[in-house]
């Protein structure tokens, strides 16, 4: 068996130069836009519940569960073979943990709370008699304000560091089992000093990333929000720095996961390889610097807009109606969470229908250990994985309209937002429809350029060209 990579076999050959869909998708949205600005929206600027990750307590069955999940989790990953493809840590991991559930929360909600092993862990670390024991007192100590969601974030920032350019390590089983053992261990300590409700709130980054992604999601399951798709949105997100870094992670890992399948890139890695006499210890160490330049682009960019946004539309409630740059930008995060959704779905659609199917010979001998097959075919090796069971064009097609799609929902999200924020008066009101333009041309060009990353891995123009072979690692 092969750990396959996103790109599989056949490329599809476009009917059409890439730029006529391109084009095509941005006047989509464009139009989306001239119909909804004229639309009123009643109502308040949105719910002001607390941001964060919505408590579970009561029962003990499935906390148990997703501990005793991750304690074999992690025993197959160290005692198991380390062969990527015969062990079955990395695509439980990779695959379904990492891409499978956030895509899941993104459509049912975040319905993962009382199965996480590491809330788990923090509500059993959260002991007010260890605490008298060990601290000489029962009040878990303040989360410091300063702190923020900036443990999520960092830790968001590692794990994606490791998918995406530290990947022919991060993917070792035992490396992957060492790594949640990791996590386990600080969710027990986090619990302790700080309690578990601030810990899982704002510092877990399993809580804080399937509760995010929870609010696209149809229930609620305890969150804070109406049913239905984007019911969880009408809560604001906390206007401070660290969590408007943790959403735009979100969207900027999966852009940069796009970034490294192009031309461009693929020319700037053979310089760097060129250029040293340690190929590929400073490669991916550059790479890192560029994840972050990416980032802070991102960030300079969509904040370039927003404040654009605040100063035309006058939102800043005294502000002399220019406004908090991080407030503007928070504001309008809820229209960027369904970009970074579909693009989440688009870019991993492929990987995941493949890839998925090795969780079936997986499932027969999970430590991928001689003697260690307990179910018999077609959980075994005879399983044979079929990478082109549906078209590429299938592929690009569903990307394109996932990704004109939650352009739409953005604009329209956007709309409700910043009509809000404008007030009910007339003059407010034109003022309000003014602050959108400046909105949709970012949207605009957000989808041409999503579009194009999208394509690097999916689709060719031109005369059909050998396809490259699949690769041992993601």
């Amino acid at each position: 068996m092969l750990f396959l990579a996103h790109a599989f076999g056949k490329r599809y050959e476009l009917p059409l130069p890439l730029i006529f869909f391109v084009l095509g998708a941005a006047v989509v949205v464009f139009l989306s836009f001239l119909v909804v600005l004229p639309r009123r929206v009643e109502g308040d600027a949105g719910g002001q519940d607390q941001d964060g990750s919505a408590p579970a307590r009561g029962g003990l069955l499935l906390p148990a569960a997703g501990v005793l999940g991750l304690a074999l989790l992690a025993l197959a990953g160290i005692v198991g073979s380390q062969e990527v493809a015969e062990n079955i840590v990395p695509t439980v991991f990779w695959l379904v943990v990492w891409i499978a559930v956030p895509l899941s929360c993104g459509v049912i909600g975040d319905w993962t709370a009382r199965l996480n092993p590491f809330a788990a862990l923090a509500r059993i670390g959260d002991s007010d008699r260890a605490r008298r024991m060990l601290l000489g007192g029962a009040r878990p100590v303040g989360w410091p304000s300063w702190l923020g969601w900036w443990p999520a974030t960092v830790a968001f920032f590692a794990v994606a560091c490791g998918e995406l350019i530290f990947n022919q390590t991060a993917t070792l089983p035992a490396v992957t089992a060492y790594g949640l053992l990791a996590q386990a261990a600080l969710s027990l300590v986090a619990g302790f000093f700080f309690g578990a409700d601030a810990w899982l709130g704002r510092g877990e980054l399993f809580s804080v990333l399937f509760a995010t992604w929870g609010r696209l999601g149809w229930f609620r399951f305890g969150a804070p929000g109406r049913r239905g798709f984007g019911g969880g949105l009408s809560t604001a997100f906390e206007a401070v720095p660290s969590r408007l870094a943790f959403v735009l992670m979100l969207l900027v890992s999966v852009s940069f996961d796009g970034l490294l399948a192009t031309p461009f890139w693929s020319s700037v890695r053979l310089r760097l390889l060129h250029a040293t006499t340690a190929p590929q210890p400073a490669v991916e160490w550059e790479t890192v610097a560029a994840f972050v330049l990416l980032g802070l682009a991102t960030l300079l960019v969509f904040g370039a807009f927003a404040r654009v946004v605040a100063m035309v539309g006058g939102h800043g409630h005294g502000s002399g109606g220019r406004g908090s740059g991080v407030r503007a930008l928070t504001g309008l995060l809820p229209s960027l969470l369904p970009i970074a959704f579909g693009y989440l779905l688009a870019h991993n659609l492929q990987y995941l229908l493949v890839n998925g199917q090795l969780l079936i010979p997986l499932a027969g001998n999970p430590t991928g250990l001689a003697g260690g097959q307990w179910l018999p075919a077609p959980f075994d090796d005879s399983y044979e994985v079929h990478p082109a069971f549906l078209p590429s064009a299938f592929y690009w097609y569903v990307a394109v309209a996932v990704i004109v799609a939650v352009h739409i929902a953005a604009v329209v999200i956007a709309h409700r937002h910043l009509a809000r924020e404008g007030g009910a008066e007339l003059p407010d009101r034109a003022r309000a429809r003014a602050s959108e333009w400046p909105w949709i041309v970012a949207m605009v060009a957000y989808t041409m350029v999503s579009l194009v990353l999208l394509a690097q891995p999916l689709v060719k123009e031109g005369p059909a060209t050998p396809a490259p072979a699949p690769v041992a690692q993601r």
